[in-house]
């Protein structure tokens, strides 16, 4: 079947469909013997499909994981400045995966890997819109932070959608709270709680499309169950 060639990549496991545009950029793929450019197509079963030199292998087992990562990791597979990044902390898994969006570097909690490109695109879609659950200890908390941080509200020209938001517990001007967002934008709640007035001092995700960290040790990851799997395979079909 004909696809484009940063599926086709992404189905094969090596590499997410932006990485595989880079890759594609620098000449590193060619197909019937002629370099691949972004945007072209080609037939796995009938074309010669070749990455550095080397055909693609069998598509591999597709396979889920979550990791708790710890603050201090970006997430990336390689990162270009030499800073930690999170494939050192799931390395050991025995099969290349990526991460399933992001979370800034001094945020921890719950990152989903798969080498499902598939499943990773829909998930990441901003038309998912899908649910993502911090646990955000802040300061500067006054009464009715809450009500303002839940109203929408404009973030880098972004009008969100209005949160869903908690209080887990507060003492003077700390407290700590839930909150879920839809759209996942880049340091999106730091930005929120910027906005009305407060700041963050932690924040972990603790649940996305409905598969929860739990008690997941942080820094360390576990394979996702076939329910967990389900969950996500069924999210915005």
């Amino acid at each position: 079947m004909v696809q484009r060639l940063q599926k086709i990549l992404s189905e094969y496991g090596l590499a997410s469909r932006r990485e595989a545009e880079r890759i594609m950029e620098a000449g590193r793929v060619t197909v019937n013997g002629f370099v691949a450019r972004v945007g072209e197509s080609a037939d796995p079963e009938q074309d010669v499909i070749l990455l550095d030199g080397k055909p693609l292998q069998k598509k591999p087992e597709k396979r889920y994981l979550m990791l708790n990562k710890p603050r201090g990791y970006v997430t990336s597979m390689h990162d270009e400045k030499g800073r930690k990044d999170v494939s050192l902390l799931v390395a050991d898994c025995g099969v290349r995966l990526y991460p399933v969006g992001r979370l800034d570097m001094d945020s921890e909690g719950l990152l989903l890997f798969t080498n499902d490109g598939e499943l990773a695109n829909r998930l990441m879609h901003p038309a998912a819109e899908a649910n993502k659950t911090y646990l955000v200890t802040v300061t500067g908390y006054y009464e009715g932070a809450e009500e303002r941080l839940a109203q929408s509200m404009v973030i880098d020209g972004y009008r969100i959608r209005p949160a869903k938001v908690k209080n887990i517990m507060h003492h003077g001007e700390e407290a700590q709270l839930q909150i879920t967002i839809h759209e996942g934008r880049n340091r999106q709640i730091r930005k929120m709680c910027e906005t009305v007035g407060i700041r963050v001092k932690k924040l972990q995700r603790v649940e996305e499309n409905g598969v929860k960290l739990g008690n997941l040790p942080l820094g360390q990851w576990r394979w996702l169950t076939e329910e967990e799997i389900k969950i996500l395979q069924e999210f915005h079909k």
